[in-house]
C-alpha cells in the first residue's frame, strides 16, 4: 500500500527515488571507528594511521570523503586518506593562497561603496 502523500498536482510526486548518500559506499563502512581515531602510542598511531589509509586507498568515495573533511575542518581522524596533520597543512596552505590572492587584488571598495558605483560628481562653483 503506498504511504499518505501530501502532494498535490504542482508537487513532485513521493515516489522518486532517493539519491543514496555517498558514505553508504564508502570502503570503511563495517570497519572498527577506533582504526580512523588512533590513540596509544606513538608506534600504536602510526600503524593505525597506516591502516586506516589502507581502507581509504581502495575506496571509491575517498575524494568526496576527503572534501567534505576539509571543507569542515574536521580537527581529528583519518578522512578521505589524510591525516588531521595533513589536513591542517592543506588549510593552511589554501589561507596562504587566498590572502596572497586578496593582497594582489588590492584594497577593495570603501565600506559601504558598491565596487562599480559610479564616481561622485563635483558641484558646479
Amino acid at each position: 500500500m503506498p504511504r499518505p502523500t501530501h502532494y498535490g498536482p504542482h508537487r513532485a510526486p513521493d515516489n522518486l527515488a532517493v539519491p543514496v548518500h555517498w558514505d553508504r559506499r564508502a570502503a570503511c563502512r563495517r570497519a572498527d571507528p577506533q582504526i580512523f581515531f588512533p590513540e596509544g602510542s606513538e608506534s600504536d598511531v602510526i600503524a593505525s594511521t597506516a591502516l586506516a589509509k589502507s581502507f581509504c586507498r581502495r575506496c571509491p568515495v575517498s575524494g568526496r570523503c576527503q572534501l567534505q573533511a576539509l571543507e569542515r575542518a574536521e580537527p581529528y581522524g583519518v578522512w578521505g586518506g589524510l591525516d588531521e596533520d595533513e589536513r591542517r597543512e592543506i588549510l593552511r596552505a589554501a589561507r596562504e593562497r587566498a590572502a596572497a590572492r586578496a593582497a594582489e587584488a588590492g584594497p577593495g571598495p570603501e565600506a559601504g561603496e558598491a565596487a562599480d558605483a559610479p564616481a561622485p560628481a563635483k558641484a558646479a562653483a
